[in-house]
């Protein structure tokens, strides 16, 4: 049975019709004398077009093999996944390759997802020569016209090979060659945890001024908190394989309404030396997906958990416009005072 998308209504009201809709996508991987991995387990999820969706977690949480599923890299066990309203699960052959040149991920090494024998100009009209796009003259000017847009001298770095750039030099190609199919939607799993401080700025800088001047979509999946703001509209926590929350960035970040978001937020560390964070950070540790608790699957490290937790797995309900949440003890929206 299909749920309703926990992540609010995406309708026209909402923020505009729905790109990619990911409908209670299961995903799991059976372990010869160990069990299953419960890795996804009833996902639910969209992106509207021109927006970003950030989705974050700790370590286990299951949003990387979240990507693969969306991407169909292996297929989901069971669930929908809808592109530009395609069943992309349901697609095979050609009909997935047409509809997955849309779809383009930038990944966490930007080295390691870059030929390193070829030169960034034949690394970025690669996609173009899979789909049979143009001739090699008209590709290579379209190759040097994407390094140019994304901050590189064509002349300078187009004839370098990977371990001659820097990383952030790197992931700058990396995501000239996504941009090459003009996609709808960059998938960027952890496409700056990898890159020093400066680095990773200006790839942010760059991924603000790309969405403003091409229309482009992102589902932005990391786990420092800080960069999923400062590029997200909206935000999906997730933990052992299950959404907690989904709201508004500045909202969610602000007055989290489940536990989990809320330790998350406060294991960030302080700029302020000293300073103490204004809620408990997470204790204990994840359990394993191949035998996550009962019910809830937070309650084992939650302080609010009552018996109620571990008998009834928590729906997703609104609390907000745009915002819903996984837990049957949510956190009260604190009261701002006027006057």
């Amino acid at each position: 049975m299909v749920t309703a998308d926990p992540s609010g209504p995406a309708s026209a009201e909402n923020g505009g019709t729905p790109l990619l809709q990911v409908r209670d996508v299961v995903q799991e991987f059976h372990l010869p004398g160990k069990g299953t991995v419960h890795a996804c387990s009833g996902v639910s999820l969209h992106v509207r077009e021109g927006e970003a969706l950030g989705v974050v977690g700790e370590s286990g949480s299951g949003k990387s093999t979240l990507v693969r599923s969306i991407l169909q890299s292996p297929r989901p066990k069971s669930g929908q996944v809808l592109f530009q309203g395609q069943d992309m699960t349901r697609l095979r052959g050609k009909e997935l390759l047409a509809t997955r040149r849309h779809l383009q991920t930038v990944y966490q090494d930007p080295f390691g997802s870059l030929e390193p024998r070829w030169k960034a100009l034949d690394i970025i009209a690669e996609p173009l020569v899979g789909y049979g796009i143009g001739d090699r003259r008209s590709r290579r000017a379209r190759a040097a016209e994407l390094l140019e847009m994304v901050g590189l001298d064509p002349a300078v770095h187009g004839q370098r090979k990977p371990a001659q750039l820097s990383g952030g030099q790197c992931q700058r190609v990396a995501i000239a060659r996504a941009l090459a199919l003009q996609p709808k939607l960059l998938i960027l799993d952890e496409a700056v945890s990898s890159l020093d401080v400066l680095s990773q700025s200006q790839v942010m800088i760059l991924f603000e001024r790309l969405r403003t001047e091409l229309g482009l979509a992102y589902l932005f999946v990391a786990h420092d908190l800080a960069v999923v703001k400062q590029v997200s509209d909206r935000v999906a926590v997730m933990y052992l394989g299950k959404l907690c929350e989904v709201g508004p960035a500045q909202e969610l970040y602000a007055a989290p309404r489940h536990p989990y978001t809320s330790g998350l937020l406060a294991s960030v560390p302080s700029p302020v030396p000293g300073q103490r964070a204004a809620r408990a950070p997470l204790a204990g540790e994840v359990p394993s997906p191949l035998a996550p608790p009962s019910g809830c699957r937070f309650r084992t490290r939650c302080p609010r958990a009552q018996e109620l937790c571990a008998l009834e797995e928590p729906q997703p309900r609104p609390v907000g416009a745009d915002h819903t949440v996984a837990c049957h003890f949510p956190e009260e929206r604190p009261v701002t005072s006027h006057g």
